[in-house]
């Protein structure tokens, strides 16, 4: 029998694949030995200071505003409990069971690294609660980015003390209840525990991650649409050649282009206009390797970024066990993210507006040989006139949202955090232009297919082919006016599903044009 794999964390080794591992297929994770031992050492420094009078942030202090106020040894514990439980004030719809998890994996990480100076026990409670499915009910807004996440992780810690809610399939439950229910003890903070579960980016991180794993996704699925746009309008791939696009050697550019010319390959729509005067294309056709491929290097960029912080301490104090320093900063500030979060919503945004302009183009007969709305009886049948529309409604939506959050800054506690990065609103408006996005690519899919139906007998290349049969796997030709809003949904799901994306892999280039 296969041994079923396992994660191991340690706080420097977390990639994004184990991040997708464990969020979605649900891979049990540990916490290494080497780890255990750094914990420990960096507990040994807490409980010094905590046992002394020296005064110490987040040890025996107020917070915030109030870190000149001491707290005595006998109300240390309570510090902590008070803190998670005045922190856990968030508003507005619950986090999904993905973004829970991967918040769940993030913050166990971080506290892995050993500088957090909490004990073992707290890391291996919050991956028995992921390992066995306990999801707490973490609301979505109520983080400023700065502090860290401060109310969504005092949600998530709030269960781990046996209060709070968890979910029972689609029903908040108590939280003490269900760790009775599974027989688990509730954790009880001691000195800085609880302010090293609520103070770091693990919320704004796995939303960003989670977007960053979709918008890949999406960014195929757009090479793909814009292959099929391109067959359907009759242009040229010219512009793909690779000798002109290595004059301008972007990597996204370059990978992009690369797979046009995959996707193109053996096109007998493409051998059937060899001769037609046009000379060159529309920008929305002419330049997919530039704009593409210029989103796609920002979220290289992204990857890279969300791939530091995941193995990133962002607590405060942190504790230094060689030296037996606590060193207060501000490794919890989100501004790192919230820039690459603001960016990539930038970013794809701009694929929507492409997309949305081929989708006009499919559509407006001045541009190529297709019908009118691409219908066989225009005026009796609208087509796929309010398909467009609707494409347009979406990308004035993405524009919209993408005006950046962290522009934007708000003093909180008294003044004291002055300087907010508003990275959480960052990743919640990027997921809302993805949802756009998805929707806008699956109406290009269906229009580019509609167009290439008009062009039998001709086919396609071969990633034409495998596109063209996926759309109508779901979505026949429209003969006559029907809702198009299912066939929407159902192109959505491919694409969620990665059929379209995949189809770049199964294509082989022999030429450069």
């Amino acid at each position: 029998m296969r041994k079923m794999k396992k994660i191991e964390i340690d706080g420097n080794r977390l990639t994004l694949e184990d991040f997708e591992d464990v969020v979605f297929h649900r891979t049990p994770v540990t916490l290494s030995s080497g780890a255990r031992r750094n914990m420990l050492a960096s507990r040994k420094v807490v409980e010094r200071i905590a046992a002394s009078d020296t005064p110490a942030y987040g040890i025996n202090t107020g917070f915030g505003k109030l870190a000149d106020r001491h707290i005595g040894h006998a109300q240390i514990k309570a510090l902590q409990v008070n803190l998670i439980r005045s922190h856990a004030c968030g508003v507005g719809p619950p986090l999904s069971e993905a973004e829970t998890r991967g918040m769940m994996l993030c913050r166990a990480n971080a506290l892995a690294k050993g500088y957090s100076g909490v004990r073992p026990r707290v890391v291996t409670f919050l991956l028995t609660l992921l390992n066995r499915k306990i999801h707490p009910v973490i609301p979505s807004q109520g983080s400023v980015g700065a502090s860290g996440d401060l109310a969504p992780l005092a949600h998530l810690a709030l269960v781990l003390i046996g209060e709070g809610k968890v979910w029972n399939g689609s029903k908040p439950v108590s939280g003490r209840g269900a760790l009775r229910k599974a027989g688990l003890e509730p954790l009880e903070p001691g000195a800085k525990e609880g302010l090293a579960l609520l103070n770091g980016t693990q919320a704004m991180l796995s939303v960003g991650s989670l977007s960053l794993l979709e918008a890949e996704t999406l960014l195929d699925t757009a090479d793909v649409a814009s292959a099929l746009s391109l067959e359907a309008l009759k242009g040229t791939p010219c512009a793909f050649d690779k000798r002109l696009q290595e004059t301008r050697p972007y990597p996204g550019q370059l990978k992009t282009a690369e797979n046009l010319r995959k996707l193109l390959e053996g096109s007998q729509i493409r051998a059937s206009h060899l001769d037609c005067p046009r000379v060159q294309d529309a920008y929305s056709l002419r330049c997919i390797p530039q704009v593409h491929g210029a989103i796609r290097d920002t979220l290289d960029l992204a990857r890279r970024t969300f791939s530091i912080e995941l193995n990133a301490a962002t607590d405060n104090p942190l504790v230094f066990a060689k030296e037996g320093d606590l060193i207060s900063g501000g490794n919890f500030h989100g501004q790192p993210l919230a820039l690459i979060l603001d960016y990539m919503a930038i970013a794809l945004t701009e694929l929507s507006s492409i997309s949305e302009r081929r989708i006009e183009r499919l559509i407006t007969p001045e541009y190529g040989d297709l019908p009118p709305f691409l219908t066989h009886d225009p005026g009796l049948n609208s087509g796929f006139m309010m398909l467009q529309v609707t494409a347009a409604a979406l990308t004035s939506a993405c524009k919209v949202l993408a005006h950046p959050a962290s522009v934007d800054s708000i003093p909180t506690s008294g003044n004291r955090e002055d300087h907010v990065s508003m990275g959480m609103g960052a990743a919640l408006k990027l997921k809302q232009v993805l949802a756009n996005l998805r929707k806008i690519l699956a109406i290009e899919l269906l229009c580019a297919s509609q167009g290439i139906d008009f062009l039998h007998p001709l086919r396609p290349g071969v990633g034409g082919k495998k596109a063209y049969a996926l759309v109508r796997s779901v979505s026949p030709m429209l003969r006559t006016d029907r809702s198009m809003a299912p066939d929407i949904e159902s192109l959505e799901e491919l694409i969620e599903q990665k059929q379209f994306a995949a189809i770049i892999k199964t294509c082989g280039s022999r030429s450069a044009f």
